[in-house]
Formats: C-alpha cells, structure tokens, sequence
C-alpha cells in the first residue's frame, strides 16, 4: 500500500508547491499594485458602497473583517466582507477586491446560475469533504482483503467528486464576479487606466488560485479512480 500512496503523496506535494507559487505572485501582485494611489481617492469601502448603489442593491452592507486577503461575499447576512486593508486604502488593489466582492452581491441579486448552483451544492461538500479521503482509504485498505472493500471506496469517490465538481463550478462564479467588477470600474470612470490595468492583473491571479485548486482536485479523483477500478479487475 506504501507505493501505491505514493502517487498520491507526490500529487499532493505538486499541488502544494503550484499553489504556493500561485499564491506567492498573488501577494506580491497585490502588494504592488497597493502603491498604485487612486486618482479618485475613495476608499474600498467607499468603491464597495458605489457599486452596491449603481447595481440597484439596498440591502446588503459593506464591513470591515480582520485578517489578510479574507475579503468575502456572505450572502446569508448580505454583508461585503472586507479585510481591514481592503477596507480603508485608496489604491487600485483595494478597487479590484472591493469591486470584485460586490460582484458577488450583483450575482446573488441577479440569480446568477452558477452561484445558484454552487451554493446549492454547499451543505453537500461540507459533509462530503470531512469523510471523502477517509472513506476511499479505508475502502482501498479494505479491497485486498474483502470484496465489499471497492464498494466502499466507489462511495469515497463519489463523495469526493462532488467537492472538486464544486471546485470546477467556483470557477465561472469567480470569473464573472472579476468581469463585473472590471466592467463596473471602467464604464463609471472610477479608474485611470493604469489603475484599471492594475486591477485587471490582479483579480487574474487571483482567479488563478481557484484554477489550481479546482484542477488539484481532479488530479487527485483520477488518480484515486485508477486505483480503486485498475484494482477491481
């Protein structure tokens, strides 16, 4: 069994590293472009507020949350997230996630399909990201030993592809939210065009580390779907 996990320990380790490189850029992108001063000189806060109001959007407020690129869109309590940074500074990174956020908001206002679908998907991926790798192990372990074994690991995979469908569905959610944002930022003249290319490179990378995430994950159910039916023949 230590050789065939070890496939999987080397994906895992791929990923970590393509993640962290990704993630890496990401911060240094939003460090430089934190010195790019908005001519308009409004907060993010401020961006946020503006956008809600030209979206036609009353009821969802703009608040500020501790941490470091922990910038959300809680549709539950219709709130824009915004780390404390992104909050108060005038630059163009903060127009970017602030503008990008209230995307979010648009998209729920709008019943935006594919966040339809996604948070529809929600309290399925919470159950099922706890139990699936236990469950494929466990169903792999028990393969060589009693037939019921790939049963039970059919269950794990199947489990663990509802998270990485989730993961592929996050994909256009977050496309489209950096798309209205964009759009937003450009057709009400917020942004110089520096500022607006500024923003632009920055919700890229962004985008970028849902990409990682999102194709890890179907490295990793392939990976295991070889195992457990290269096994049952």
């Amino acid at each position: 069994m230590l050789g065939g996990y070890m496939g999987y320990y080397i994906i895992v380790g791929a990923i970590a590293l393509i993640s962290g490189l990704v993630s890496s850029k990401l911060k240094s992108k939003f460090k430089h472009y934190s010195k790019l001063h908005l001519r308009n000189g409004m907060s993010g806060a401020e961006i946020a507020e503006k956008m809600l109001a030209d979206n036609g959007i009353r009821d969802v407020k703009v608040v500020s949350v501790r941490g470091q690129l922990t910038d959300h869109y809680n549709p539950r309590n219709k709130t824009v997230n915004l780390s404390e940074v992104v909050y108060s500074q005038r630059n163009a990174a903060a127009a970017a996630v602030a503008a990008h956020e209230v995307g979010h908001a648009v998209q729920h206002a709008t019943a935006y399909s594919w966040l339809t679908m996604r948070s529809q998907l929600v309290p399925m991926v919470n159950i099922a990201s706890k139990m699936s790798m236990w469950v494929i192990m466990g169903g792999v372990a028990l393969m060589a030993t009693t037939k019921i074994g790939g049963t039970v690991a059919i269950v794990g995979l199947a489990l663990y592809a509802v998270g990485t469908l989730f993961s592929f569905i996050t994909l256009p959610v977050e496309y489209d939210a950096s798309n209205r944002a964009l759009a937003w930022l450009e057709s009400e003249n917020m942004v110089t065009r520096e500022e607006h290319a500024g923003a632009k490179d920055a919700l890229k990378w962004a985008a970028r580390t849902y990409v990682v995430a999102a194709l890890g994950s179907l490295a990793t159910l392939l990976y295991f779907a070889l195992q457990v039916f290269g096994s049952r023949r």
